[in-house]
């Protein structure tokens, strides 16, 4: 058993929760803000984690968790053919938006990582970069990846670990909004012994690495970037929202500090360096 899942344990003797509250509250918060805007600042990395996977050009690909199409606009360039899929429609609607103005044919759907909407082997290529691991129910998300996957075909996601800065982050916000009882951690989709427990049945040649997110820069200091996460990042916004003074400057200095301890600020460029994600290459059985 690794360290991480020592420290995040399931919450499987928990009640049961009300689901459909659950996921509205999901699709409400991933809406709010300005995702989209925020993204721009992690395109690059994850331009670079697309490049490591060197997915063969010419196959159908989706990509759960797409948001406004970051990673999903990049694969449709290298020659694959990309569905997207997300909860939140406004993303959805940038990504096409977005598509339409680059001249990229590539299609976006509004959908539930849990219930897939889309025929049984229909892609070859699955990818998630941490998008799906936000579902609430994991072994939903196997079941659905394994479905519409054709035998073979090759799962890629990348995750938040439990000692990541973003990890760490939402450990903060929960003191302001806690997450639904009942649910498991997210990051628990960062841990090698779950992914395997979660994958086995289903899947073979599992290969798991951790790297640190890449080319994930700001061009100010942990308290600008505070102020970005506040306004534009959903979860974070949602966690100021309802939170009375004295508990928002208490969060603000939590995350100020914590965007500090996890980066390099060298005057002018805050550079996240301890962005760990786990990255997961399975293939169907």
């Amino acid at each position: 058993m690794t360290q991480s899942a020592r420290t995040i344990e399931p919450l499987s003797a928990s009640p049961q929760p009300d689901l459909a509250t659950i996921k509205a509250k999901m699709k409400a918060t991933w809406e709010d803000g300005d995702y989209a805007d925020f993204a721009r600042y992690m395109e690059s990395g994850a331009k670079e984690i697309l490049d490591g996977w060197q997915l063969p050009s010419g196959k159908h690909l989706l990509d759960i968790g797409c948001g406004a199409g970051q990673t999903a606009i990049p694969a449709a360039r290298r020659g694959l053919h990309v569905t997207g899929v997300d909860i939140a429609a406004n993303l959805v609607e940038s990504a096409k938006r977005r598509a339409r103005n680059e001249g990229i044919s590539a299609r976006f759907d509004e959908g539930d990582a849990e219930a897939l909407p889309y025929a049984d082997t229909s892609f070859n290529l699955v990818i998630s970069l941490i998008g799906a691991m936000f579902a609430p129910r994991p072994e939903l998300v196997c079941s659905e990846i394994a479905r519409v996957l054709r035998p073979g075909g090759a799962l890629y996601m990348a995750n938040w670990t439990p000692r990541s800065m973003p990890a760490q982050m939402f450990k903060a916000v929960a003191t302001v909004a806690p997450p639904p009882p009942g649910v498991e951690p997210p990051v628990l989709w960062g841990d090698e012994d779950t992914v395997h427990e979660r994958l086995d049945a289903k899947f073979t040649d599992i290969e798991l690495r951790r790297i640190n997110y890449p080319q994930w820069q700001y061009p100010f200091n942990a308290g600008r970037l505070t102020e970005l996460f506040r306004s534009h990042f959903g979860p974070v916004k949602r966690a100021f929202d309802v939170a009375d003074e004295q508990k928002a400057q208490q969060l603000f200095k939590q995350l100020q500090d914590i965007f500090d301890d996890h980066g390099e600020y060298d005057g002018k460029t805050l550079t996240i360096t301890r962005g760990e994600l786990l990255l997961v290459c399975a293939k169907r059985r």
